[in-house]
């Protein structure tokens, strides 16, 4: 058995799907910072990521292709003061998700150490292609000649009668 998820000949064209699968799968493992993913309505999601001590200077969100990255990056302020514990670390971190295609970013916003995204997602339109089918056996197209330049010269075959 093959390693590869659409290993079928059947699905044709998943090769960048099993390409983004296999992505996720390896920023899965990191679970800081923690986040929830709500589904708001059929259309519409939001990811919330527990961002506490982040101010939105230290935050930034891209849309990378078909990714969304979130990077925190927070300044260490320790300058002058002694801890006597540290359990709160100036940490950086980024997160990435995978969008479907067609998926939209919306909002986002900062409220109470809690980073929210929304992210909306179009309904699909239902697309019916009717293939004509004609009588009889078809040849391959012929792909147009490639002009090659000519780098040396050719003589003229002479043809022999036999006579």
């Amino acid at each position: 058995m093959s390693g590869r998820l659409f290993a079928s000949p059947m699905f044709l064209g998943f090769d960048h799907l099993e390409q983004m699968l296999e992505r996720a799968a390896k920023t899965a493992s990191d679970g800081y910072p923690p986040y929830n993913i709500e589904q708001l309505s059929q259309t519409t999601l939001r990811i919330t990521l527990a961002v506490a001590g982040f101010v939105m200077d230290d935050l930034q969100i891209t849309q990378e292709d078909n990714q969304l990255v979130i990077r925190g990056r927070q300044t260490d302020d320790a300058q002058g003061r002694i801890f006597l514990h540290r359990g709160i670390a100036a940490r950086q971190f980024q997160k990435a998700f995978v969008l479907a295609e067609g998926i939209e970013v919306g909002d986002a916003w900062l409220d109470n150490g809690l980073l929210h995204i929304d992210l909306h997602r179009p309904q699909p339109e239902i697309r019916v292609k009717h293939i004509a089918i004609s009588q009889g056996r078809r040849e391959a197209p012929v792909p147009a000649p490639i002009d090659l330049p000519k780098t040396r010269r050719t003589r003229p075959v002479r043809e022999i009668d036999e006579e």
